[in-house]
């Protein structure tokens, strides 16, 4: 969706402008995640930025604005402030001398996309390049802040989930060969729109390689450097939905089974749901019935259940009947009829013609518990795929991670002024920062240094990214994975 650039902002921001100090000439502004909201979180992924650059700040900002007949830009954003906030309350000399000008003159520096940024350090700043224009800086909040805390909370959401499948294939097989696999991004379907979903499948993508989110793909390609061709971006599988096997009919489902893995797909992937009327009979009497069909295949069936609380699905229900299939749960059926091998690590491992994935209300806490009860029982982790959908990535909201955009610093008629906010009504939460910011690495953790000079603002992590309607680093997906994969 491409809309008039001008007006992506909150209406308070269009008359900034006159609110300054008589004589500003200079503001200077920070993007940074001040808490959270997640019980063992306090560093957040940076991601997005690229996008947000090559997006806004260059194709709509030179598409609708600068490469627009000025008479005509000025008309539109005089009708709009005229009707919502009163005829003539808003002057437009100043976005006509922005036109003139012929690009947006605007710095932004900010840390490698990819960087782990512990709570209150900034991830970037920004400032205006010509005196004339200092209300620029902060009349970009809005959009700066809307477009870039989802795709690094689902970053940072991807990471917590990579983490704890990194942990249980260390302590149940030996090996991450598997892991990347093991998160399958499965939210498009519910998220709050086209942008929100890609841009969030995309922060998936930079810990995992599945996903059913197709957009995220192009995504990738379109603004990281990604190439499909010669990396593996993300992927998926061939599968089924209760549509297919509702229209081969209750009394057929053991035939839809049998025609999926031997007629449709008679070699490589394929994810079957199968509790679309009883999922312990698949289990328990089709799958039997199969096995011989299962083991001479040359590739996975993909057991799917998608109904029920997913970690008594898939461990087993210690208040059902014992013995029963609800009691002893999935992993151990389906052990029981294909067996497998044990890792490294002694635990037990499915045999490599079927496997398990469970997509259904998948939240972190839930990922936990699955794995440690499976591997209670003997099992490893690498048994079971999770599909990780809306109800992770959409029940988040910028206050997942406080995140917020403030100045810091400003200039009026030459004179410095560091500026700050420190509510006594606030729990601290909101207290800034005060000057020119710097950050630096110390003892492996990214620390902020405020009130500094531009001598030393000039040094750090925060590197110039944008200037002047210029795009001045380009980051790939693969650099950004290598980046976050190394970080502990």
């Amino acid at each position: 969706m491409t809309l008039n650039p001008l007006t992506l902002i909150d209406f308070y921001k269009a008359d900034h402008r006159r609110q300054y100090p008589k004589g500003t000439e200079l503001v200077y502004s920070n993007l940074t995640p001040r808490s959270s909201r997640v019980d063992g979180t306090d560093e957040v992924v940076f991601f997005g930025l690229q996008y947000f650059v090559q997006e806004y700040l260059i194709r709509q900002w030179n598409d609708g604005f600068f490469q627009q007949p000025k008479a005509q830009v000025l008309a539109r954003y005089q009708r709009r402030m005229d009707t919502a906030l009163g005829p003539g309350a808003i002057d437009v000399a100043h976005i006509g001398a922005l036109h003139d000008l012929g690009y947006l003159p605007l710095e932004i520096k900010a840390l490698p996309e990819g960087s782990v940024v512990p709570l209150k350090v900034p991830m970037l700043t920004m400032r205006n390049t010509h005196p004339d224009f200092f209300w620029l800086t902060n009349y970009l909040e809005t959009l700066i802040s809307c477009v870039l805390w989802k795709p690094c909370t689902s970053a940072t959401t991807a990471r917590t989930y990579r983490r704890v499948f990194d942990q249980y294939a260390d302590e149940t097989v030996g090996n991450r060969d598997f892991v990347g696999w093991q998160g399958h991004d499965f939210s498009m379907r519910g998220m709050s729109g086209v942008e929100d979903a890609v841009l969030s499948g995309a922060g998936h993508l930079l810990s995992f390689t599945g996903t059913d989110s197709v957009p995220a793909i192009d995504f990738l390609e379109t603004y990281y450097g990604a190439n499909a061709d010669t990396e593996l971006v993300g992927g998926s599988v061939p599968a089924t939905e209760h549509s297919v096997m509702c229209m081969g009919l209750k009394d057929s489902e053991i035939d839809t089974f049998e025609r999926l893995i031997t007629t449709v797909y008679p070699a490589g992937v394929v994810s079957i749901v199968s509790d679309t009327w009883d999922f312990w009979r698949v289990i328990t009497e089709f799958l039997p019935q199969l096995k011989s069909q299962i083991l001479a295949r040359e590739g996975k069936v993909v057991i799917r259940p998608d109904s029920g609380d997913p970690v008594k699905i898939i461990c087993g229900d210690p208040d059902a009947e014992p013995g029963s299939p609800a009691h002893k749960g999935a992993i151990e059926c389906l052990w029981e009829t294909f067996g497998g091998i044990r890792t490294e690590r002694g635990y037990k491992l499915l045999d490599s013609h079927i496997g398990l994935i469970y997509g259904d209300s998948i939240t972190t806490e839930r990922q936990l518990r699955i794995l440690e009860q499976l591997k209670q029982k003997g099992f490893a982790s690498f048994n079971v795929v999770l599909g990780i959908g809306s109800y992770t990535y959409e029940y988040v909201t910028r206050d997942t991670f406080g995140f917020a955009v403030k100045a810091t610093y400003g200039e009026v008629n030459g004179e410095a002024r560091a500026i700050f906010k420190d509510p006594k009504t606030d729990s601290g939460t909101k207290r800034s920062a005060r000057g020119l910011l710097r950050v630096v690495e110390e003892n492996g953790r990214l620390v902020l240094h405020d009130q500094c000079t531009w001598d030393e603002e000039a040094t750090g992590l925060l590197q110039p990214v944008f200037r002047d309607g210029q795009l001045l680093r380009t980051q790939t997906l693969a650099d950004i994975r290598g980046r976050l994969a190394t970080q502990p």
